[in-house]
């Protein structure tokens, strides 16, 4: 069903407590939208079948059934219309359930009248063009059955406000996928904060985090926001969100579940409107159980998991991925990759996933003689992980410096990785000084 085009925007809302609807339906009004009151999930679903509406409230636990009922109609028949719904305070297997059914987004009663109406003014921007559509968003390349059914769900997803939970190997695209997400959404037109939670000094977490408050602490000069505000409207996107430390677990929990935040040195909370997306390389329900990652924060974060696909399962798109990528890095000068230089690609098992084939083809842009000839000797691959075991006997160690070699080259690689190659961060988290860190990189060839 297409939505109708009409004077103000029309609200169904469900409910069979004649308070909380004459609230709701006072607080829609004076936002100049008209309402639908309706108290049994039949009666709503009539009402859905005859009228076209912009948006539905429902309260999860009605006389004749669940409110999922009707998010799974709305679902099942093709009507256009964002549906939140209402839970009982700390009924959070309730809204994860909705939020998996297909529900734009929950409230928690009691009803907080400004989180109703940041909900409702995001649910009546929710575009009628998929998120692939988007203008100006850069897309995830490939035409394999895995890159395909994650660009459906991404766009299943930016129609919604549910916490996405993006997991993935280092390089498969983490971030690219939550800016997708954020871009197709309502809230495309407001921030989309990126914030690597291992880069951030564990003293300093909360201060980023929050913000602070003048004379808060040495060096507190002024007030200053923090990630939430900054993000507030949009989406904060939490990347390696499994090296957050217990105690800023236990903070950021409170904040997604209150949608409130304290800053530093304030005694006053104030009310944030973000999206958050977070993301890990990690198996995140392993730490869950050995109890370095808290079980309510992860259920929390996630609601609906985006599992980004690694290179290697997606072989059949590397050569389209690659002369993307080249044409990016070439600026419009002509570049061309030869038969080799592909085929090479097509063998290598990018253990770091398109970041790595990115940095591949930008050396070999920068070496080869000729940028319209790339070959492969150009592109200067390491060899394959496999390969160099298969050379060497099982549990054999020698030569002892080539074997030491390989695990610090990894153990750099890794550590770059994780802190977006930032060479300081990087060194700090190996323990080692930058000094060190340089030496070591130029000894063992790490671009």
């Amino acid at each position: 069903m297409t939505r109708r085009v009409r004077a103000q925007p029309k609200v169904l809302v469900i409910d069979d407590e004649p308070d909380l609807l004459e609230l709701l339906e006072l607080t829609l009004s004076r936002m100049g939208l008209d309402t639908e009151r309706a108290s049994t999930v039949a009666e709503a679903i009539a009402l859905l079948d005859r009228e076209s509406f912009d948006l539905c409230l429902t309260d999860m636990r009605l006389p004749d059934g669940e409110g999922l009922r009707v998010v799974e109609h709305i679902n099942q028949h093709g009507l256009d219309v964002p549906v939140a719904v209402i839970t009982a305070f700390g009924s959070a297997e309730n809204a994860v359930a909705a939020l998996k059914a297909g529900a734009f987004d929950y409230l928690a009663k009691p009803v907080a009248l400004e989180q109703l109406r940041a909900l409702v003014k995001q649910a009546l921007k929710v575009p009628d063009k998929p998120a692939g559509a988007t203008p100006g968003a850069t897309q995830l390349l490939g035409e394999s059955a895995a890159i395909v059914n994650v660009r459906g769900l991404i766009e299943r997803l930016a129609r919604s406000q549910a916490p996405v939970f993006v997991n993935g190997e280092s390089g498969s695209g983490k971030e690219l996928a939550a800016r997708m997400i954020h871009h197709g959404g309502p809230r495309a037109s407001q921030p989309f904060v990126a914030v690597n939670c291992g880069a951030i000094p564990e003293q300093l977490m909360e201060s980023e985090f929050f913000g602070y408050r003048k004379g808060a602490f040495t060096g507190a000069d002024a007030d200053r926001d923090g990630f939430f505000q900054a993000a507030n409207g949009g989406t904060l996107f939490l990347d390696e969100v499994a090296d957050l430390p217990l105690a800023m677990q236990v903070k950021l929990l409170r904040a997604i579940q209150e949608k409130k935040v304290r800053k530093v040195g304030s005694t006053a909370e104030e009310p944030v409107d973000v999206r958050i997306i977070s993301a890990t390389h990690k198996k995140l329900p392993a730490l869950v159980e050995s109890g370095a990652f808290r079980q309510d924060l992860f259920y929390r974060l996630h609601v609906i998991e985006l599992a980004m696909p690694p290179l290697r399962e997606m072989q059949e798109d590397i050569p389209s991925i690659a002369n993307a990528i080249l044409a990016r890095l070439a600026r419009g000068q002509p570049a061309r990759l030869e038969p080799d230089a592909v085929a090479a690609l097509e063998r290598y098992a990018f253990p770091g996933n398109v970041r790595e084939l990115e940095n591949i083809l930008e050396r070999g842009l920068s070496l080869a003689a000729d940028p319209q000839h790339i070959s492969a000797a150009d592109l200067h691959l390491t060899p394959d992980a496999d390969e160099e075991d298969a050379a060497m006997p099982p549990g054999d160690k020698w030569p002892l410096q080539d074997y030491l070699d390989r695990v610090e080259r990894q153990a750099i690689n890794e550590a770059l990785e994780k802190t977006r190659f930032n060479r300081t961060a990087a060194a700090k988290l190996l323990g080692i000084t930058f000094r060190a860190m340089r030496y070591r990189m130029e000894r063992l060839g790490i671009k």
